[in-house]
């Protein structure tokens, strides 16, 4: 075939680069927009996606073409996928092909995999072998099909011993299995609603079946239900034979979660977060292309999955700030996950007790539509909340919990109750001083001071993670004996709780003490089986946990996130101290949360202790809405770092002498980021901030284009930013 005659074809490489390359298909080969070939770039092979729209024959001409090399066996991505890919890559100001490299995250999955070993039901059935309740269920989970020995246990509820002991006498027979089998049946184990609950699953259920796009807003108060009413929505995609995705914002939470899922559809979902093993991430993969994976529960990764057919997208806890992504391409996968579905012509539904303003914002403007549960299901009463004013009734000296909080706990205990004890602070104290010259020890490499975590018997920094054993004596003077923590961590409370509560069983849950789904479980098994007694947690325990017997929250020290600047400080803390005293009183037996606070008349305490969420949230609306602050205006962030402070200090100063100007557009800046110094890089900051109806990305991108930004400095762009360290 003649060079001129060989189809051009566009291919994009998972590669922080601009745009496409062209290649050309060879004799015989045949492939079009969405399939995964092998190319050559310079000396090296590499998988990528043939792009939509023909090559660019101006660019290179056909005698310069490179050919494609290889068609991988794997489904095409799709056209929805594609879509979203360029548009998150528009948005963001990322290159497609980093995005695109989220999108294939599991290369190993682009080759057929190989065939399984699995079981199946002996035909005829030997007489011998009794057929004990458990080995009936692993028959009736197996059917007539094939299964793994451990998704045919954990499908029928039982050890693997009982799979292995049916093999011996001859019950099962080793076969191979073509594929993995989906058992997700929606008519497995309906959920008993109340009234307000069947009302709005029935109306979630009816988004679904219209197969077409739209966004719901399920809230409520906490253990009013609402996991319960979505995996109704769930049923429904299921019965449609469409697939669906549910975002968490913790892998932690996962573990009661697919217990709740287990029980509701008598298997469990696929999983997709940084915990799962790189074999199982390739089988999740291509179950997932495959339309095998009939539901999927993950972190914010999963939304870049190959789903052919998505009927339904669920963010859970929607207004939760970890499902931004702040380092390589930065996008909030609440955000990403309604435009996912738009482009699926899925529904969406965001589900919290403490919806964001942004979401409250847009069910205002009609682009959302709102269904609340109003009452905890099972006829539970919300816990009583006080504030406990700390300049009134202060703890003893050396101690953090005050007189009236350590009351109600001896109380509670004494019933055979559970309490808990919330501090957001990991380790034992954020701060270590020398008592003697006043030396505080920070890290080398961050704006941050190290953490002491003395269980370790190190010094720890959260940003970068670089540890120090702790010293026997202050570095800058040298004198032992003077270093001091200052200020609390969830260890030092349990040590405290140890002192005042001895009897107590005690067990701390933070993400250094629970790395993960795993460890979890185990915990939240703990506490639910009243092996423990008392809860000491950050805020991983404020979210989506289900404690019957746990009837007293104390929070430690609620004005924590109050400090400082952040536009969204008053917003994050009412959410998460709301959801915290939401673990309470969840059953029959009532429940009370205890706040302590040294600000009692603070809007955020009132509004707490008066449960008035909707009250807030229009308090805080009128503060932000005059400003043409977020949701009722933009903000675009460019965030200069380079080791080289002198090199960040003259690219933002260019960068500021450079801005944009204009009716509607003010920029901020340039200064110093809080945490000026972060992973060894010196970091500036300019905030673009404009009215609701601008357009920042073209006005991003003019900016950044009158710049000359040198090699070794970043500028990162954080479009609609939620944090501002």
């Amino acid at each position: 075939m003649p060079p001129g005659a060989r189809k051009r074809v566009r291919v994009l490489l998972p590669l922080p680069l601009a745009g496409t390359y062209d290649y050309a298909l060879p004799a015989g080969m045949a492939a079009g927009p969405g399939a995964f070939v092998v190319v050559p770039l310079g000396p090296r092979r590499m998988i990528g996606v043939i792009w939509d729209g023909e090559g660019d024959t101006a660019q290179v001409g056909d005698n310069r073409l490179r050919l494609v090399e290889e068609v991988l066996d794997a489904p095409p991505m799709t056209d929805s996928l594609r879509r979203f890919v360029d548009w998150v890559a528009a948005y963001t100001l990322a290159p497609p092909g980093a995005v695109l490299r989220m999108a294939m995250s599991a290369p190993g999955a682009l080759e057929p995999p190989a065939p399984q070993a699995g079981w199946r039901a002996a035909s005829p059935r030997p007489e011998g072998p009794r057929l004990t309740p458990e080995r009936l269920r692993v028959l009736e989970a197996l059917g007539a099909g094939t299964m793994a020995g451990g998704q045919l246990a954990e499908a029928a509820g039982v050890s693997p011993g009982v799979v292995r002991g049916m093999a011996d006498h001859g019950l099962l027979v080793p076969a191979l299995l073509d594929r993995p089998a989906s058992f997700a049946l929606p008519t497995h184990s309906p959920a008993h609603l109340g009234p307000e609950q069947e009302a709005a699953a029935e109306a979630l259920k009816a988004k679904v079946a219209a197969r077409g796009f739209s966004v719901s807003v399920l809230s409520g108060v906490t253990g009013s239900g609402k996991t319960e009413v979505y995996l109704d929505a769930i049923g429904e995609a299921l019965r449609q034979g469409r697939q669906t995705l549910v975002l968490l914002p913790e892998i932690a939470l996962s573990s009661q979660w697919l217990e709740r899922f287990r029980r509701r559809f008598g298997t469990q979902p696929a999983l997709w977060h940084s915990e799962v093993a790189s074999g199982q991430r390739k089988r999740t993969w291509r179950a997932v292309a495959e339309g095998e994976a009939p539901v999927l529960v993950g972190a914010r990764s999963a939304l870049f999955l190959p789903f052919p057919d998505l009927g339904l997208v669920i963010v859970d806890e929607e207004h939760e700030t970890a499902f931004k992504q702040e380092d390589g391409v930065i996008y909030n996968a609440r955000d990403m996950a309604v435009v996912r579905a738009q482009m699926a012509n899925a529904a969406c539904v965001l589900v919290s007790a403490t919806p964001s303003l942004e979401t409250v914002a847009n069910m205002e403007a009609g682009r959302y539509e709102g269904f609340h549960l109003p009452v905890r299901h099972g006829g539970a009463a919300m816990p009583e909340i006080r504030a406990i004013d700390m300049r009134a009734t202060p703890p003893e000296r050396g101690r953090f919990l005050a007189p009236p909080l350590t009351e109600a706990i001896h109380e509670t205990l004494a019933r055979g109750e559970q309490a808990m004890l919330f501090l957001n602070r990991r380790g034992y104290a954020p701060l270590t001083l020398c008592r003697a010259c006043g030396h505080r020890l920070q890290c080398p490499n961050c704006s941050a001071w190290l953490v002491e975590h003395r269980a370790q018997r190190r010094l720890q920094c959260h940003h970068c993670g670089h540890a120090d054993p702790i010293p026997p004596q202050c570095p800058e003077c040298g004198n032992e004996g003077t270093l001091v923590p200052v200020g609390p961590g969830v260890e030092r409370i349990q040590e405290e709780a140890a002192m005042l509560f001895p009897e107590a069983r005690r067990l701390v849950m933070a993400s250094d003490t629970l790395p993960g789904p795993a460890a979890a479980a185990e915990a939240a098994r703990q506490i639910e089986e009243r092996e423990v007694d008392l809860v000491i947690g950050t805020q991983i325990v404020a979210k989506g946990w289900h404690f019957p017997h746990l009837t007293l929250v104390g929070v430690v020290d609620a004005d924590l996130g109050l400090a400082g600047g952040d536009l969204r400080a008053a917003e994050r803390t009412m959410q998460l101290l709301h959801q915290v005293a939401g673990r309470a009183g969840r059953a029959e037996r009532p429940g009370r949360v205890l706040v302590q606070t040294y600000a009692p008349e603070h809007p955020v305490m009132q509004a707490l202790v008066a449960d008035d969420m909707p009250g807030f949230l229009e308090a805080e609306k009128t503060t932000r809405e005059p400003g043409h602050w977020p949701p009722y205006g933009r903000l675009a962030a460019l965030i200069v770092s380079s080791e080289d402070p002198v090199a960040a200090d003259r690219t933002a100063r260019d960068l500021g002498l450079a801005a944009p100007g204009g009716a509607g557009i003010q920029v901020l800046g340039p200064a110093p980021a809080p945490l000026a110094l972060l992973r060894g890089r010196h970091r500036r900051r300019l905030l673009l901030k404009a009215e609701r109806g601008v357009r920042v990305q073209p006005i991003l991108r003019e900016w950044l284009a009158r710049v000359d930004v040198p090699n070794d400095v970043r500028v990162q762009v954080d479009v609609d930013p939620v944090g501002f360290l």
